[in-house]
């Protein structure tokens, strides 16, 4: 979906910035996790209907709350059910995989849909210690290379494994070539590579990288740090624009809205010298210490923003950002319970004329609790 710098001088068409989605899959109270997947797909094919760029899905791990802990895996059903509108991940979190299996995985995905097919790719653990070390057990920690050791790992296999030239030996005649290691398939066009971060330290690296940076908003607010990551990766990636992810919430009122956005926050928790990480309740904060084994801790609540309001609302100051920082797409989390309410703020934002779905269950109205832990 693009909109035009100006909603109210006709002169002004010219489309200044994209809006997509980032869905968690959130499980409602008296939910399954199968209702709230049933019901990321139902609005895949609604944020297609309403001219929506993408739409990604998010890596969450050991989470009653939250239905999806393999976004490659429903990334090909939304894929499979929809025509147009691009799907990722947002994202896969790099540091629990073989960045070759990856590879694998979204050349596949990109074969199946060619051109429609992102990877973005998160530094968090998307969860808690207990998972983290679960999904990490088989691993020798003291050789486990670092995050960015990982991410420039997975772009050669992504895109420096080149296809065989016409007429090379392949593997159906057994002459294939011993020293080759490409994570087959080739697509016939690569997927689209974004950094997923809150800090110039992950912009920086995504500049290195050569890939999309996407600043997460919705997790670390902090204007500070938002422009300091701006500066560092338009410096280092020769001017390129981040994309934002950003928390919105729309009603029909701005006295709706700022009811369904109240009560929101977020934390930063470092247990010893180990990475701080980005969560969502001082529950949450709590839980992390305990699973990391105690002892001393920081926990500091993180400044939060949830752009809120009518669509024109909302719209001004997306307008507002897209001004000042040259923000070309923006990436909207919707953090609502309510599964109709929530699906009525992204279609309220798609077009304010646009009837309201009524295909998804709903429940209690609010904040939904995520689990989305993030690492800067």
């Amino acid at each position: 979906m693009t909109l035009p710098t100006s909603h109210s001088d006709p002169a002004q068409r010219e489309p200044a910035f994209r809006l997509s989605v980032l869905d968690k899959s959130p499980i409602a109270a008296g939910e399954t996790a199968a209702d709230a997947l049933a019901r990321s797909v139902f609005l895949a094919q609604a944020a297609e209907a309403w001219g929506y760029h993408r739409y990604w899905l998010a890596e969450h791990h050991n989470s009653a709350g939250l239905a999806c802990p393999s976004p490659e895996i429903l990334v090909a059903y939304v894929l499979a059910q929809t025509r147009r509108i691009r799907v990722g991940s947002g994202g896969v979190m790099l540091q629990h995989y073989s960045p070759y299996k990856i590879a694998e995985n979204f050349n596949l995905l990109a074969s199946l849909a060619p051109g429609r097919v992102d990877l973005g790719v998160g530094k968090a653990p998307g969860g808690l210690p207990l998972s983290t070390r679960a999904l990490q057990h088989a691993f020798d920690a003291g050789r486990r290379p670092d995050f960015a050791e990982l991410a420039f790992e997975l772009k050669r296999y992504l895109f420096d494994a080149k296809s065989p030239a016409s007429g090379e030996a392949d593997e159906a005649n057994g002459e294939s070539d011993e020293k080759a290691l490409r994570a087959t398939p080739l697509p016939p066009a690569p997927v689209q590579p974004f950094l997923l971060g809150a800090s110039a330290e992950s912009a920086t690296l995504a500049a290195r990288l050569g890939w999309d940076f996407v600043y997460a908003a919705h997790i670390n607010a902090a204007t500070s740090d938002l422009e300091r990551a701006f500066d560092a990766y338009r410096s280092l990636s020769g001017g390129r624009a981040p994309l934002l992810a950003i928390s919105i919430v729309v009603a029909e009122t701005a006295a709706d809205a700022a009811q369904l956005a109240s009560g929101f926050q977020r934390f930063r928790v470092q247990v010893g010298e180990g990475a701080a990480v980005n969560v969502a309740s001082l529950e949450q904060a709590h839980a992390f210490v305990r699973q990391s084994g105690g002892g001393a801790h920081r926990i500091e609540q993180r400044e939060t923003r949830i752009v809120h309001g009518t669509r024109e609302d909302v719209l001004r100051e997306l307008d507002a950002l897209h001004r000042r920082h040259g923000i070309d797409e923006f990436v909207v989390d919707t953090p609502i319970i309510d599964a109709t309410r929530r699906i009525a703020s992204l279609g309220l934002l798609a077009d304010g004329n646009i009837p309201l779905p009524h295909a998804s269950p709903s429940s209690a109205p609010g904040i939904h609790p995520s689990l989305a832990v993030t690492e800067q």
